[in-house]
């Protein structure tokens, strides 16, 4: 009987190792993509850069002014250039880190389980790509010319050398005229950091791109079961006060951004609602259907 018990022990205990094993080998794929993005987007962190600022750079074209923004602090460049690694790698990992999932949960689905299971797999980098396009193409446009409209006085710096052409050229072009030139308000002009542009533009793409994702969540937990349509439609209020919340977490602190975010947030929470319904009527007549 002593020497059953160790036995039986192992023997249950073995496929648990198993699962264990084949999940530490999915996270180490994983992180290892993870690591191989990062480092390849850390140098052609430029050209990503200058793909992120085309949004402030178009909003400030409108208006006449150069696109340029500063360094604040001495290690800023170094630290942008790792945000901007960081970050890519997320975005160029997120399909492999899908895979390993779908490779570690498929052994142990049925047939037509993995026929439900892999079309929410595509939709899910599918949504994300689609919120992260919207973000940069659609929000921050609107939300940068929106911020730029607070800007008076003269749109340059007081220390552009254009401005101070142009001042020379007023005055007859004999003598620069004083800075303190008839000029009866404070002017305001943008002149961003660089590491706060990043952060910025990063978390509101992020932020779409990871909202975008509810959609499949909900509608694969109502596949499942987990959730119905009259479920989530009775918890409406509730889903509410949560959006609100997690909007304004993630996005800055200004209640634009926050509405906006929770407008994106709450309509595809309703679309949740509308799929899954689909899927229950959907099941309700395969059900009918198998009774006949």
């Amino acid at each position: 009987m002593k020497s059953a018990k160790p036995e039986d022990i192992d023997e249950s205990s073995a496929p648990l190792i198993e699962h264990l094993a084949e999940l530490r080998t999915r996270l180490i794929w994983s992180v290892l993509a993870f690591v191989v993005a990062m480092v390849a987007c850390y140098f052609i962190w430029n050209p990503i850069f200058d793909f992120l600022t085309q949004p402030i750079c178009n909003a400030l074209e409108k208006r006449g002014q150069t696109c340029g923004l500063i360094l604040l602090k001495l290690q800023e460049g170094f630290f942008v250039a790792m945000r901007i690694a960081f970050f890519g790698g997320f975005v160029l990992a997120f399909p492999v880190v899908g895979y390993q999932l779908w490779r570690f949960v498929a052994p142990g689905l049925y047939r037509s389980e993995k026929n439900a299971l892999l079309p929410f797999l595509i939709a899910s980098p599918v949504m994300f790509l689609i919120g992260a396009a919207f973000a940069y193409y659609i929000i921050l446009p609107w939300a940068f010319d929106f911020f730029l409209g607070f800007q008076q006085g003269p749109l340059a710096l007081p220390d552009d050398p254009t401005l101070a052409a142009q001042a020379v050229a007023q005055a007859g072009g004999d003598a620069v005229p004083p800075a303190t030139a008839a000029q009866p308000w404070a002017g305001i002009v943008f002149q961003g950091s660089v590491e706060e542009y990043l952060r910025l533009t990063t978390k509101f793409i992020l932020a779409f791109g990871l909202s975008f994702q509810l959609p499949v969540a909900l509608t694969l937990m109502g596949k499942a079961g987990l959730v119905s349509s009259e479920g989530l439609a009775s918890v409406r209020r509730y889903a509410v006060v949560v959006i609100l919340v997690l909007a304004a977490m993630i996005t800055p602190p200004d209640v634009i951004s926050q509405v906006v975010l929770f407008s994106v947030i709450y309509g595809l929470y309703e679309v949740s609602i509308f799929l899954v319904r689909r899927i229950e009527k959907k099941r309700e007549l395969e059900e009918q259907e198998a009774d006949v």
